[in-house]
């Protein structure tokens, strides 16, 4: 699927819930502290800052939908922390090939 193409289910979505809740698309901005137009243009599949989604979502009060987000390892603390420590934390911006690599490797 499309990013344009996931943007329109993500409106649909979010219609979809709030006509289930019987609620206007002002009764919506104002749970969420956003305008009117702002829903529309969500609903339509315009995009929209992350905020706003994050807004609408609370207004609706479905912001359980974002728990997959916060799910928690099934790993020991000890063992995340170590590879945590491993993980990258800033990008080179230089790319490396594989066979470039294994030349250093072997010198």
């Amino acid at each position: 699927m499309s990013d344009p193409a996931i943007v329109t289910e993500i409106g649909k979505l979010i219609k979809r819930i709030r006509l289930q809740q019987n609620i206007t698309q002002q009764q919506l901005g104002d749970n969420a502290g956003l305008f009117r137009t702002t829903i529309s243009e969500m609903e339509n599949g315009r995009a929209a800052s992350l905020l706003s989604f994050i807004q609408v979502l609370r207004g609706l009060d479905k912001l359980e939908i974002l728990n997959f987000l916060t799910e928690l390892p099934a790993i020991s603390p000890l063992l995340l922390a170590k590879k945590e420590g491993l993980m990258r934390k800033k990008a080179s911006g230089k790319k490396i090939t594989e066979d470039k690599s294994l030349e250093e490797s072997t010198s």
